[in-house]
């Protein structure tokens, strides 16, 4: 049996973006990076330098998992986002304030975590509360002197990079929206003259 892609091409066709995908693009590169900044100068006075960079990784990677095609869609995943942290959050913190942080408490977690989800009908989020899940013990299994820190420090990174993530979206919408209506009014009042 030959090779099933000998005589398949491979073509790439590559699209002009529209003013819209370069404005959204641009948004969500200043969104990430000021949910970063935000997130890393709140930390700076309480934590060590790595965990303010964990936390504004953590932030900045909220900020564009929630930054969708619509202002809808952003406030859905927002939401969707937040509800995944705060299970991996109760779960991370029950485990952490009785036992030491360990390998063997991931499993057990990301199952918990995932039937939790499934009991709050919001089986599309058990990666999320998975992942987080994930990042907050191996980061407490990696520095157990500051293991209970993990999870709340987690949550204030998420919801801060949710909430400008959603604003971002919002606003850029918002303001390409005006743009477009004062062009087509200007389009407009130009085929009239």
């Amino acid at each position: 049996m030959g090779n099933q892609w000998s005589g398949m091409k491979c073509v790439w066709r590559l699209g002009r973006p529209s003013t819209w995908d370069v404005i959204y693009s641009v948004n969500m590169g200043i969104a990430c990076s000021i949910a970063f900044t935000i997130t890393t100068t709140l930390l700076a006075s309480a934590t060590e330098r790595d965990d303010d960079l964990l936390g504004g990784m953590w932030a900045a990677v909220a900020a564009a998992f929630v930054f969708r095609d619509t202002r809808a869609h952003s406030a859905s995943a927002g939401l969707s986002r937040f509800v995944a942290t705060c299970v991996s959050f109760s779960l991370c913190m029950l485990y952490l304030t009785f036992l030491p942080p360990a390998s063997i408490a991931i499993p057990i977690l990301v199952t918990l975590g995932a039937v939790a989800m499934m009991m709050l009908k919001r089986r599309e989020d058990i990666i999320t509360t998975t992942i987080t899940t994930i990042v907050v013990m191996v980061v407490a299994i990696i520095n157990p002197a500051h293991a209970r820190a993990q999870p709340p420090l987690r949550l204030l990174d998420t919801m801060v990079g949710i909430a400008i993530g959603v604003a971002f979206k919002w606003v850029a919408s918002t303001v390409f929206a005006g743009v477009q209506r004062e062009s087509a009014k200007d389009k407009s009042e130009g085929t009239r003259r």
